[in-house]
């Protein structure tokens, strides 16, 4: 597998000394062994290296099935599959959102999935036609500094309002945040989108390259808040410690800036390799794997009998906004909404 070395030495250590304790304690698979195939599993991932790479290792030391990973942004590899079509050399796409799993299924590339393990994950959190099956599960939350007191808004819209200005951050170039803006044009459209995404631009946001460099300009001091997932500011805890100054809220009344998205995972329907790649995802569905998404990454397990981090509120307590995951397959149409409102390139 094409690994290279992790920018993030902290979580680094604490995820190759949890991947080392799983390859010394924990059981195979359900499945068991599967026989190796001739030539590696091809993954597109739009998962990094630093949070997936341990536990693709740790597939392939008790599967015998190798991985050659190709690491980038979802939107692009998703973007990359629809130009190779059935040219593909993939046989997996491991997706940090569900809008490019099902741009990618749109484009009829990804193959059913066997029943047994899409049962394994909630309705909500897999495509209706098993072509796709969520992994893990993150909400989006706004990440805010403890220093003073904010009034926070009571909706993800009101960060339109004047009195915000020069003080919020977002990754608008970067996967999750495109399945969000996704979101907001299903249920508002476009006409109301754009007027959101225009009302934030006036207010002066300051664009970080990712999610976790958003989390630490509000650490900083340079905003007072940032659009984000929720797992970045736990990994950052992990990294300094539990007074670290930055705080995040979960909106309540299923308002979207709490939307619950999922990292999931199909089959190219092109891939000659259709059980090694089911094995693969069968080890991600593994009660070991959901604990390592759990306790490693601090996202949220998909399957019964995984517990997620004890700081987190549970997916059952959560307001969780009411949108068909489905429905967030456009992308193209949110990239060129954001390059036309100014928001990316």
């Amino acid at each position: 597998m094409s690994m290279r070395p992790s920018s993030v030495p902290g979580r680094l250590c604490r995820i190759a000394t949890t991947t080392a304790l799983l390859v010394g304690s924990l059981a195979l698979p359900v499945g068991g062994q599967a026989e190796e195939p001739d030539a590696p599993l091809t993954l597109y991932s739009g998962r990094s290296e630093s949070l997936v790479g341990p536990i693709l290792e740790r597939f392939s030391a008790v599967s015998g099935i190798g991985v050659d990973a190709r690491f980038g942004d979802t939107a692009e590899l998703a973007a990359l599959l629809l130009e190779e079509g059935e040219r593909s050399p993939a046989d997996l796409f491991f997706a940090q959102d569900a809008g490019a799993l099902g741009a990618v299924a749109d484009g009829d590339l990804l193959a059913p999935l066997p029943d047994d393990l899409v049962a394994r994950v909630p309705e909500a959190f897999r495509d209706a036609s098993s072509r796709w099956v969520g992994v893990s599960g993150r909400a989006r939350t706004v990440a805010h500094t403890t220093t003073e007191e904010l009034g926070l808004p009571d909706s993800i819209l009101g960060f339109t309002d004047p009195a915000w200005s020069g003080r919020i951050g977002w990754a608008p170039s970067n996967g999750s945040f495109q399945a969000f803006v996704t979101a907001l044009r299903a249920r508002y459209g476009e006409a109301a989108t754009r007027e959101w995404l225009q009302g934030v631009l006036a207010n002066d946001p300051v664009a970080y390259p990712s999610n976790s460099s958003a989390v630490e300009g509000v650490a900083a001091g340079e905003v007072d808040v940032a659009l984000v997932n929720h797992y970045y500011l736990l990994q950052l805890q992990e990294e300094h410690g539990e007074a670290y100054p930055v705080a995040q809220h979960f909106f309540e009344g299923g308002d979207l800036g709490s939307l619950v998205n999922v990292a999931g995972i199909g089959r190219l329907d092109s891939s000659d390799q259709p059980d090694a790649a089911a094995a693969f995802i069968d080890f991600m569905l593994s009660a070991e794997a959901q604990r390592y998404f759990a306790e490693t990454t601090f996202e949220y397990p998909l399957i019964d009998g995984v517990a997620a981090d004890p700081r987190l509120p549970s997916l059952a307590s959560l307001d969780v906004p009411e949108i068909e995951l489905a429905d967030l397959a456009d992308l193209k149409g949110t990239v060129e909404l954001l390059r036309d409102v100014g928001a990316i390139d």
